[in-house]
């Protein structure tokens, strides 16, 4: 048994936010129908075509759900989605602000219609405040958020290579509808859940946040390397390779001076004697360190780093992490279907005991529409006929 068999989930979802809640809500048992337009669908089944014709957007966060394509300008599409939210725990919706309140599926109008109903809304910025009707894309939240300003180099400010203000509004959607879902459970109560990308990824920001609040100037970019701890990135091997390495007290300090660099005298220079010492005389640290480094390779180095206890790692390309040894030992990767065939998926990362991830195949466009309406008892000739007119 899984955690949310029996639980239905209707969502009216795009692109990256909503998608990546729902998938994790279907791995962990729910059924999940996914509502599309029949004109091409989730925007996000376009962005490329990199998986055996598929986009790689779309096949990673909507395996095992059901597509149901409907055209929701019509009464009769309306009709069908009003009869699936008499089955539905969950409505979870990501469009854009006010598009689901002119269609009759806001909060208010379906919590009053179902009590029991758990609504979450995931949007930009909030519906109300000076932004609620701003329009919001994954670089511009992370730019509002601060991300832009603490990510890159000191020339040049750089994105997160993921969707990471997308991300964090998924992640705290999931988390908020499994709560909700408890305490209905003990209440009998539904709820009204509002995640924003900006609020979301507001919460990651709290280490440079608090930084900057209190101690008056924001931590600089600093690329690879870290704002304010010393040794943290990346160092050059002689062979020309990167070794990362992080030192995060003084007790890996003075191992790190002992043992890799064989530099016990480091300890006790000044410049170096503490953490804001070394982030003042981070320069001069790295030299000691590049000195060293200079005459080992990136192998040698990893050698004396693991001996002494000192975090590393060595710079992975996508191709790397996909080949990763660690995720082969553990058995991370399976297959599952799509519309392309076979795909390798990595398995979602719950490893609960006694557990099973579901990992269905991803959805073709209006792949389940027949099934679904069957089941909310349309004849054969209805479904015929809304097909040939293209609501379908």
């Amino acid at each position: 048994m899984r955690p949310l068999d029996g639980i239905t989930v209707v969502a009216l979802e795009q692109v990256i936010a909503g998608p990546f809640a729902t998938r994790q809500l279907a791995e962990l048992g729910a059924r999940v129908i996914k509502i599309e337009r029949p004109d091409g669908g989730d925007p996000a089944r376009a962005y490329d075509r990199t998986v055996k014709g598929l986009s790689s957007h779309f096949v990673w966060v909507n395996r095992s759900k059901e597509s149901l394509a409907l055209d929701l300008k019509r009464p009769e599409a309306k009709e069908i989605l009003a009869r699936l939210m008499e089955k539905a725990d969950v409505f979870l919706q990501n469009l854009a602000p006010g598009a689901v309140e002119r269609l009759g599926l806001g909060a208010q109008d379906l919590r009053k219609k179902h009590p029991r109903l758990i609504w979450c809304g995931i949007s930009g910025y909030g519906p109300d405040g000076p932004y609620a009707q701003k329009k919001a894309y994954d670089l511009l939240v992370q730019c509002e958020a601060g991300l832009l300003s603490v990510t890159g180099t000191p020339e040049s400010p750089a994105k997160a290579g993921i969707p990471a203000a997308d991300i964090a509004a998924g992640m705290y959607a999931l988390s908020s509808i499994l709560a909700a879902l408890v305490r209905r459970a003990r209440s009998g109560d539904g709820a009204t859940i509002d995640v924003t990308m900006l609020e979301a990824l507001g919460e990651w920001m709290g280490f440079p946040a608090y930084f900057t609040a209190y101690g008056g100037t924001a931590p600089p970019r600093s690329g690879a390397y870290h704002a304010t701890i010393v040794p943290y990135g990346p160092f050059q091997a002689g062979d020309g390779q990167a070794v990362f390495l992080s030192v995060q007290n003084e007790r890996e300090f003075a191992a790190f001076c002992d043992q890799v660099l064989k530099k016990p005298s480091l300890r006790a220079d000044e410049r170096f004697s503490s953490a804001p010492a070394r982030d003042r005389n981070r320069e001069a640290m790295h030299a000691e360190i590049d000195l060293v480094f200079s005459q080992w390779n990136a192998g040698e180095i990893i050698q004396r780093l693991e001996a002494a206890g000192i975090a590393n790692a060595r710079l992975n390309d996508m191709g790397g992490f996909w080949r990763h040894p660690q995720l082969k030992a553990r058995a991370r990767w399976a297959k599952v279907g799509s519309p392309a065939g076979e795909i390798d998926a990595l398995r979602p990362p719950f490893n609960l005991s006694e557990f099973a991830p579901r990992m269905d195949a991803v959805p073709a466009l209006g792949e389940h529409g027949r099934a679904i309406l069957a089941e909310l008892g349309y004849s054969a000739t209805e479904i015929d006929r809304l097909a040939t007119e293209k609501m379908l």
